[in-house]
């Protein structure tokens, strides 16, 4: 771990920008030369970078700057160089072009084909029809159902091959309550 802050050029032109701060204490917090944070002041380096913020990275807080702005001899003191990643994976909604999306029908058929354990619901939420376009394919009532051709819709890139894992453990765990569900009914009109 070291005590460098996340984008130190960034960090200081923020610093330079924002404190009273002098340049040896800026230097010595971003790890440069006191000659570069010079430069960044007078406008000659670093002149298209974005300034950061390192108070609301949780690297510095406005208190430590203030100690360290009042003694010129303090040195700033980094807070956290560890950075926080959330690890929620959201689906993002991404833009299919027109040229992929008559690529849909025929992925739906394929899952329908490939994978009848899905429900309409989970074929038309992977691949981004709806349900009723699903399960006009499933009846064979799709409006244009004779020009359809079974795609794989992994390999057209509409979704990855772990989203389709998921559905089909999805799929599994509802078809194995359903047989528990059934089983308990004919036991309890056994007894009866």
């Amino acid at each position: 771990m070291s005590n460098v802050p996340l984008m130190p050029m960034a960090t200081a032109v923020w610093l330079i920008e924002n404190t009273t701060l002098t340049f040896k204490q800026i230097a010595n917090f971003c790890n440069m030369h006191e000659v570069e944070i010079q430069g960044i002041a007078d406008g000659e380096v670093a002149k298209e970078i974005k300034a950061y913020n390192p108070i609301i990275s949780g690297q510095l807080s406005r208190e430590e700057i203030d100690l360290s702005s009042k003694d010129e001899n303090r040195p700033l003191k980094i807070k956290n160089t560890d950075i926080e990643i959330s690890n929620s994976e959201k689906k993002i909604k991404k833009y299919i072009p027109l040229s992929k999306r008559q690529d849909k029908p025929d992925s739906a058929l394929w899952l329908l084909k490939n994978h009848n354990t899905l429900k309409d619901s989970q074929i038309a939420k992977l691949v981004g029809i709806t349900k009723n376009s699903v399960t006009s394919i499933r009846n064979k009532s799709y409006w244009n159902y004779n020009n359809l051709n079974p795609k794989d819709p992994v390999a057209l890139n509409l979704f990855s091959q772990k989203e389709l894992l998921d559905a089909l453990e999805k799929a599994e765990r509802r078809i194995k309550r359903e047989k528990k569900q059934k089983e308990k009914a004919k036991q309890t009109e056994n007894v009866t």
